[in-house]
């Protein structure tokens, strides 16, 4: 199985018990939607191999007790510890017309409602605090948080992505940084006269 056609389900956090048993971490928003998996993907020296579940119990939001075939000592359970887990992304579940996946837009023209196109959508970065979208605007990277009251539509025909940014954040990026940077572009004004 291939990495780019897989997306991460969550990873490995630690062992439990001595009988092979991991507990485990899927980092999306509905973990329910997890619990009867009968295989995952975990990335090992750089390639997915299929590891097949005997049993999984579900623990508070998002955590597993999972058991998987061959894996029956707490040393080999160990050798699992901060593995990633992987699924086919055409298992991930269906989404309402609106509303898209983060793998799905990378490359799609974004479009505000005030300033019309900006860039293109080079990546998102899951941080503690919140999610950002990386976009490529005026040859330099913008970060976006991801909120619903900025992202209005995915159109995957046309392969753009409709927001609407706060007032000012677009002028983040197209005003000097330092007094220094004001001055010199000042400079370079009065030079092109």
């Amino acid at each position: 199985m291939n990495i780019d056609a897989c997306f991460q389900l969550g990873y490995i956090v630690k062992t439990h018990g001595i009988k092979g048993q991991v507990v485990a971490f899927f980092d999306v928003d509905y973990p329910e939607d997890y619990e009867d998996l009968e295989s995952v993907f975990l990335e090992q020296q750089g390639r997915l191999v299929p590891f097949f579940i005997d049993a999984m119990e579900a623990q508070q939001k998002g955590r597993f007790i999972i058991k998987f075939e061959d894996i029956n000592t707490i040393e080999q359970a160990e050798k699992l510890r901060n593995t990633a887990l992987y699924l086919p992304l055409d298992e991930l579940p269906e989404l309402e017309e609106d509303q898209f996946y983060f793998h799905d837009v990378i490359g799609y023209t974004v479009v505000d409602a005030n300033h019309g196109d900006l860039g293109i959508v080079k990546e998102f970065y899951d941080l503690p605090q919140q999610q950002l979208m990386a976009m490529e605007y005026l040859g330099q990277e913008m970060l976006i948080p991801v909120i619903d009251e900025i992202f209005l539509r995915a159109d995957h025909d046309a392969k753009k992505l409709h927001i609407n940014l706060p007032e000012g954040l677009l002028e983040v990026y197209t005003q000097p940084s330092t007094p220094d940077d004001a001055d010199e572009a000042d400079e370079r004004a009065e030079e092109e006269k």
